[in-house]
């Protein structure tokens, strides 16, 4: 498996099109209760395929991921070739996970508290793995409002 299971709730919202899925291999609803049964290892092999297709598709289309910590935030632009991260860095101890502190980083981007970084970085052979990695490590694929918005301010 290359990137993870989907989660029992995430396979629930995607049963429809799991059920495309084994009709692609003329797998029955029958069939795949009895595969369920008396073939365990085959039923767990079929989720995690159906899984890593779904995941391959969720990360072909993701063009932004967003990491939120108390005092940091990562902000990702998934380009073709590589991606640009515009890292924001809060000084003073406020945590910008909670409502307050991001009200306070709002109306205080340009504070002597607050440090913007960027970057450039090359994906590896894998670009899709490289966008999982940012997920597992807590991302958010976003639809890149708040990298938007500080791009156009700090650039």
């Amino acid at each position: 498996m290359k990137y993870s299971r989907l989660t029992k709730e995430q396979f629930e919202e995607l049963h429809p099109e799991f059920i495309n899925f084994l009709a692609t291999q003329t797998i029955t609803a029958a069939e795949w209760d009895e595969i369920k049964t008396s073939k365990p290892e085959v039923a767990e092999q079929e989720l995690d395929v159906f899984s890593d297709l779904v995941w391959e598709g969720v990360l072909n289309n993701a063009q932004f991921i967003e990491h939120i910590s108390p005092e940091q935030m990562h902000l990702f632009s998934l380009g073709d070739d590589k991606m640009h991260v515009i890292a924001v860095q809060i000084k003073n101890g406020i945590d910008i996970t909670t409502k307050d502190g991001f009200d306070w980083l709002r109306e205080n981007l340009m504070d002597e508290n607050v440090e913007f970084l960027q970057a450039k970085k090359e994906y590896s052979e894998d670009k899709n793995k490289d966008k999982f990695t940012l997920i597992q490590q807590g991302g958010v694929i976003t639809k890149g409002e708040l990298y938007t918005y500080l791009n156009k301010l700090i650039n």
